[in-house]
């Protein structure tokens, strides 16, 4: 009778379905609740302290954790339909409510990536239509204690979009789609035009690279799972491919990009005198951090405050280490993207 109780609360912790049916029906929650309770009733009334007093005493404690345990499993129900009450009203002011997705199947694709570790199933998935909305959500999140994890096409191999815990927010990008073919733009520290790309995060890395074709350009980054990964996923993880060998990675191509930072503020990020290869062949790296508040509407030639930073192109890659390695990774929420198509 233990293991039938610890057996029911195991399958509906890992089973999202079994949680919404429950939420949405609290007689039958509380039926289960006190079915548990009517199990361990019984293992108490066949408890024998005069038989064996050493082995009723740890039956004594096994019965006073498996009871903590089931008020924990009920008391679990209340708060997360008190913490969904609470991010519908919260997220509802920078989103759509269709974009706030609590049910059990966007809960479970967003439990793991291309590694198939599960550890936690998310507590909502978030589906913002534009990048106008990406501040916005990242800010509701903070204020409801949510952990934060950025995801597109879910292609990764390092674990960098699974939840580590049930109070998780993953931000999808997959609706941010929009690109540029290959434009002729000026760029700081450059008096011709360089061929870019323009691309919000959830724009698959084969559209990118067909665009930089049909302009007569090769895009640098190429991923295995080009067909699927998307620019953000790219850039915060850095990824490189074959084409890597020759023309660097995503860190090496980058022009400028957008960003959230944890403090919920618009990023903005301009690489100043692009040295239009290797970063590591640079001897130093230039950059303006542009900062601006987490408006809808966000006029980005008012930045609230700017910075410079400046570091020795070197340090990107440790010395001894294949020079084009992915060595970095931002778990910020990426909005678009600037790349440089090479030649």
């Amino acid at each position: 009778m233990l293991y039938e109780v610890l057996g029911d609360i195991w399958v509906v912790q890992r089973n999202p379905y079994l949680q919404d049916d429950l939420l949405d029906n609290p007689r039958r929650r509380k039926l289960l609740v006190e079915a548990l309770h009517h199990r361990l009733a019984e293992v108490q009334k066949r408890r024998t302290p005069e038989a064996d007093g050493e082995r009723d005493a740890l039956v004594g404690e096994l019965l006073v954790a498996a009871n903590a345990a089931v008020r924990s499993f009920d008391a679990a129900f209340t708060e997360t339909a008190e913490l969904r009450a609470r991010a519908q009203k919260a997220l509802r002011r920078y989103t759509a409510k269709d974009n706030i997705k609590f049910d059990g199947l966007s809960r479970v694709s967003h439990v793991t990536d291309a590694t198939d570790w599960r550890v936690e199933y998310p507590f909502v998935v978030l589906t913002p239509d534009t990048e106008a909305e990406m501040a916005g959500t990242v800010k509701g999140c903070i204020e409801l204690g949510l952990t934060i994890i950025p995801r597109g096409g879910g292609t990764g191999y390092t674990g960098g979009a699974i939840p580590l815990t049930w109070r998780s927010a993953v931000i999808n990008t997959e609706k941010l789609e929009s690109m540029t073919e290959v434009e002729h733009v000026a760029i700081p520290g450059h008096a011709d035009p360089v061929a870019t790309v323009w691309t919000e995060a959830g724009v698959v890395t084969q559209r990118v690279a067909d665009a930089a074709e049909r302009a007569g350009y090769v895009f640098a980054v190429d991923p295995t799972s080009a067909e699927a990964s998307c620019i953000g996923g790219n850039v915060a993880m850095n990824a490189g491919g074959k084409k890597a060998v020759l023309w660097g990675t995503a860190l090496d191509n980058l022009v400028s990009w957008r960003m959230v930072t944890p403090e919920a503020q618009w990023l903005e990020v301009i690489r100043l005198d692009h040295n239009l290869g290797k970063i590591h062949d640079a001897p130093t790296a230039t950059f303006e951090l542009r900062y601006f508040d987490a408006a809808a509407k966000v006029d980005w030639t008012q930045p609230t405050r700017t910075e410079r930073l400046e570091i020795a192109g070197a340090s990107f890659r440790k010395e001894g280490r294949a020079r084009t390695s992915p060595t970095s990774s931002c778990r910020a929420c990426p909005a678009s993207r600037r790349k440089a198509a090479t030649a």
